[in-house]
Parts: structure tokens; sequence; C-alpha cells
């Protein structure tokens, strides 16, 4: 039975080691041009080398968006920067245009080549077209059935991949297809600045009646009638597994550390658990909850299983019930204290929760909190400060905590 990859979101040089400690088989990040995420932090040619050592060291892959819709001006360079590519050492990159990729075959023939979302592949004549023109992975539309995905492995070549997104957002488009964003602002979605205008609020005018705004439903608070919920696919691995899927991708390379961390170790140990004896499976609610408690909007499970109940109209906001208050950089066992960089507000004396690589989360409580010169805290008032605190457990580097709000 093929073991799908873990294929996992990298905003930043931070999030890639943190997918990869976290369990990820593979990442996938923009570089320094030509991706969709223009406000990510995007890779310099420096940090790309540096995570593709860190990656590789490791034995796992690094995957490059190159999946703009470009205009002639975007295609300034594209050459030079491709070869950049492959001479830095990536794994693939991710193309949804035609002449982007003619340009990767003519330039760079040896550099793997994923066909995008982006370019809305639903079908297995499709899928065998692109693979006929040089590649390797389709990267499926997220508008398709597990049935379907099913129809499409059975009918394309074998050394042929698939991968799709199991979690994270979701498009009211068609697979990114939008261009409301560019209509209502100017801001280009398909290249890579989307202003997310399907999250905003909408009233319905009548043309006769103008200035009067009509809520959607009954309710005085409007209506969020584009807003999706987000995909979560995490309690379904052994259908995923059994549609032929090589690669689960995780969606949300402008989400936090702590959502990748959360979200990956999941996946990881829901697939090696269902990988390692099929038969005796069985779904941990505490995979679940580790998925909760990062910031996401309402799930469901997407087109998959042709799931209409997609659409929050409440309010776009997500839940955000927990919130990452640090990362642990050293841990001292004689003095059993802990180094800590911080990401938001603790005191002394807070409880914490611990999310760590392995193994079930655990609480500990924070005390002695001084600065990193040793002089005695009662709180961190500034955020990415370093400080210490005795703790009751032993942690390790890496270590996450997190605090209920």
């Amino acid at each position: 039975m093929n073991k799908p990859e873990i294929l996992a979101p990298a905003g930043s040089l931070e999030k890639l080691k943190t997918a990869i400690t976290f369990g990820a088989d593979a990442v996938y990040l923009g570089g320094s041009k030509l991706n969709l995420r223009a406000f990510a932090n995007n890779f310099s040619d420096d940090e790309l080398k540096e995570g593709i050592e860190f990656a590789h060291t490791r034995g796992k892959r690094v995957y490059v968006t190159v999946n703009v819709i470009p205009h002639n001006e975007d295609l300034d360079g594209l050459e030079e920067y491709l070869v950049n590519l492959y001479n830095t050492g990536v794994d693939a990159i991710i193309v949804s245009d035609p002449g982007i990729i003619m340009t990767a075959r003519e330039v760079a023939p040896n550099l793997e080549i994923h066909l995008s979302t982006q370019a809305n592949n639903v079908n297995y004549k499709s899928a065998t077209f692109w693979y006929k023109q040089g590649v390797k992975r389709i990267v499926l539309a997220r508008e398709l059935s597990l049935e379907e995905i099913k129809g499409v492995r059975e009918n394309i070549p074998e050394d042929c991949d698939l991968e799709a997104f199991i979690h994270g957002s979701m498009c009211m488009s068609y697979s990114g297809r939008c261009l409301i964003s560019n209509y209502m602002t100017g801001r280009d979605s398909n290249r890579g600045e989307c202003a997310q205008p399907c999250r905003y609020k909408y009233f319905l005018v009548e043309e006769k009646r103008p200035n009067q705004y009509f809520p959607i439903v009954e309710d005085d608070k409007g209506t969020y009638l584009l807003n999706s919920k987000d995909l979560c696919m995490i309690k379904h691995i052994p259908e995923l597994v059994q549609s032929g899927i090589n690669s689960f991708k995780i969606e949300g390379r402008m989400k936090s550390s702590y959502y990748v961390a959360s979200v990956v170790k999941s996946y990881r140990e829901a697939l090696d658990s269902y990988m390692e004896d099929p038969e005796k499976y069985k779904f941990k609610e505490e995979w679940m909850d580790n998925l909760l408690k990062t910031s996401h909007r309402d799930y469901y499970t997407g087109f998959y299983f042709g799931d209409k109940d997609s659409q929050i109209y409440e309010n776009s906001s997500y839940i955000r019930d927990y919130d990452i208050v640090g990362i642990v950089r050293d841990y001292d066992k004689n003095s059993e204290t802990a180094t800590i960089e911080q990401r938001n507000k603790i005191f002394e004396g807070d409880t914490v929760e611990i999310l760590r690589p392995t193994g079930a989360n655990f609480k500990i409580k924070l005390e002695d909190l001084t600065n990193k010169d040793g002089e005695k805290i009662d709180s961190t008032p500034v955020a990415q400060m370093i400080y210490k605190a005795k703790v009751n457990e032993v942690l390790e580097k890496d270590y996450m905590l997190i605090k209920q709000k």
C-alpha cells in the first residue's frame, strides 16, 4: 500500500524547520518571485539555501511555488530564476501556467514539475495531458470527490503522482480562480495579492432603492454569504489513503508556526497509526483536539463526500481559543529551568500546555520567571523576549507552549 507524504506549508524559514521537526515529509514555499502569497515572508535566496540544507540533511523535500498566472511583465527574468532554483537544489516547482512549464523544460529539463491546483485539473484526461508535457505530479482541484479521485488514479500512468489538499482554508471560487479581489480592490488574487473579499460582510441593494441595505438573512449583523468553512479530513485517513493520493497537502503559508506544528503533528500521527496496522486502526480524539486549538473556521469535509453545508453566514472570524506563548530554546536538567522565546504574554504561575513533535500534550506550571540576565520578572510584556522559568517537567528544544485564552 502506498504511504502518502505529509506536505506542509512553509511561509518562512522558521515554519519550514517547525514543519519538518513536527513530522512533515516535505514542505512547499514561495521563493523570491512568481508565487501566490505576495504577503507571506517569502524566502530570500540565502534562506532558501538554508531551508533546503535543513530539509535534505533530514531526508525531507522542498517544493517551490511558481504558480502565478503571469502577465508579460511577470516573465522578466523567468529563465534565470528557474535555473537558480534548480542549481539551489529544490526538489520540484509547483506551476500552473503552460508558458512557465515550457520554459522550465527548456532551461532546467531535470527540474521536477508539479501542476498547481490553480490549473483546475478535475479529470484523468487532463492529468494525462499534463503528464505528457513533463509534469510529474498533479495537484488536484479541490472540487473533486473521493470517488472522482479514484477514477483519476485508475486512468493515469502509475508514475504520475496525485496530490490533494486535506486541511485548511477553502476558496469560494473554483480552486482559487477568483476575480473579486481584483475587481473590488485592484489586488490580483491570481498574482498573489488576494484581499479575501469573500470574507467581507455583504447586504443586498435593490436597484430602485439606493442606499437601502437589506440583510440576506433575518439578522441585523448582516451575512457572509461567500465565506467558506475550513477543510479538515483528519477523521478520514483510511479513505484518503485508499483513494490513491500520493501527497496529503496542508494549506496555510500565511498561518503561524503553532498552526503548522499542530496540524502536521496530528496528521503525521494519524497516518502513521493507520499505515502501521490498517485493520486495527482507531481514530484518536486527541488529534482533533489539537486541530480545534489552532486558529480555524468551522470545519467540514469539503467536496470529498459531496457536503453542501460549506458556508458560514454569521461572521467571518476565526475561532481562536488558544495562543502560542513560547517556544523552548534550551533546558537545564540540573536547575530544572527552561529558556523560552516568548510569543505572547505570560505571567508568573501560569499553567501552559506543551505541544511536542511526538507524544501526547501535557501541562506545566511556569514559576520563578526571570529575564535572560537572571533578573526576577512577574510577566513578559514584550514579544520575542527571552526568559527563563522553573518547570515541573523535562522539556526539549522546539517544544511549544500554548495557553487557553
